[in-house]
């Protein structure tokens, strides 16, 4: 149960238990005969194969069922069709690639650990779903699908191979183990190229229960509307358009809401403080999550009707802003979660909270109290404080 004197407006959910853990830095010291045992016993040591796979039999391959295409640790990001395009382009001119990565999980059966834009563009062009467009060095095929290229062409893409290396099943000896070595190599793939955002890396090597929750709740209608994300039902090509959603800066924003009712317990950077938080609370009880989920969804309920879709915009006397901020967001979110049990009271007076939300007095001294450089923890909970005291003038 949650420590009184830490939290005290924290409403008591049974299980969700956190306290950030030290980084134990001590240096190992082996001897090299121990060093070479170690080495010897295959400790930590990835068992991979190569195969080739022609380009043609990619899609009766991904048609097949025995290859998973949307394991935990892929980005949300997808290629447009003018790079799928320049990938068949490649195929044309016979452009060195570099390989897939694949898992085998079970026998025969994989996981697409890199390279899953380079399949699904095989098997969406082989389907007819796209047409070849800003092509650099064959523009005469703009504007062509697959079966009206060119006989040749169609052959000389036909004849073409995709590499791949694959992690063998017996790489692992149990399933945590597997995970584990899975994340060692997914994070050394990523290592170059594209940064991934910090919220991208949490899903790929904390995925669990509660990294599920987050990405369930940032599909909420409200929420969405809230961050001026495109919704569910708009389609995934407008929902892409959004870099806080190919980024899964809105994942990390359900996340943010979670660790915060332990602000007291804040220490070092915010990235390691939401990490430390996502992997502790990926063990909580189902019965916790559940409670976890349902205060998320009031809360954003409770704030989308009272502040609409303007909900996490900052007062425009302080600086004009038309984006919603997190500065706002924290601690709104947070004060809502508060006052939970007040929750009718607080929608019964929604007109009268809205148009007093910001009051100017606070803000004669000229200073910026919802400053988005400064998010000290103190900052964040004098902030708090400022909503509980907005929220109680309305409640018996």
């Amino acid at each position: 149960m949650i420590n009184k004197s830490e939290q005290k407006n924290m409403p008591k959910i049974e299980g969700e238990i956190f306290s950030l853990k030290k980084i134990n830095e001590d240096i190992v010291t082996m001897s090299d005969e121990d060093i070479n045992a170690k080495y010897k016993r295959g400790e930590i040591r990835i068992v991979t194969e190569q195969a080739r796979y022609p380009v043609k039999s990619i899609k009766s391959m991904i048609d097949s069922g025995d290859y998973k295409l949307n394991p935990e640790y892929q980005r949300r990001k997808r290629w447009d069709k003018g790079r799928k395009s320049r990938l068949i382009e490649s195929f044309i001119m016979n452009v060195p690639l570099p390989p897939i990565f694949l898992y085998e999980y079970d026998y025969s059966k994989f996981e697409v650990m890199d390279g899953l834009q380079r399949l699904t563009s095989i098997v969406d062009y082989y389907s007819g779903n796209f047409a070849l467009e800003s092509l650099e060095y064959w523009k005469e095929l703009d504007g062509k699908k697959y079966h009206e290229l060119p006989v040749e062409i169609q052959k000389g893409i036909d004849r073409r191979y995709i590499s791949s290396i694959i992690l063998l099943e017996e790489t692992a000896k149990t399933p945590e183990e597997a995970e584990e070595l899975k994340q060692i190599v997914f994070e050394r793939l990523n290592s170059g190229g594209e940064k991934l955002t910090a919220q991208e890396t949490r899903n790929a090597l904390y995925n669990g229960k509660f990294n599920q929750l987050c990405l369930k709740l940032s599909k909420n209608d409200n929420f969405r509307k809230m961050w001026q994300i495109p919704l569910e039902s708009d389609g995934e090509e407008k929902l892409l358009t959004s870099d806080a959603y190919r980024k899964m800066d809105d994942v990390e924003l359900v996340l943010r809401f979670f660790a915060y009712r332990f602000l007291d317990k804040f220490s070092g950077t915010i990235e390691d403080f939401l990490d430390e938080y996502l992997k502790q609370a990926n063990q909580f009880p189902d019965s916790t999550l559940l409670e976890l989920e349902n205060l998320f969804t009031q809360s954003i309920e409770i704030a989308y009707e009272i502040f609409g879709e303007k909900a996490f915009i900052a007062p425009a006397y302080e600086r004009q802003f038309t984006k919603p901020q997190k500065v706002i967001y924290d601690p709104l979110m947070q004060s809502i979660a508060n006052n939970i049990s007040k929750k009718y009271q607080i929608l019964h007076h929604a007109k009268e909270i809205n148009n007093t939300r910001y009051d100017k007095k606070h803000f004669s001294d000229g200073s910026k109290f919802f400053e988005g450089r400064n998010n000290l923890p103190s900052k964040v909970k004098a902030r708090i404080e400022y909503f509980d005291n907005l929220f109680k003038k309305y409640i018996n």
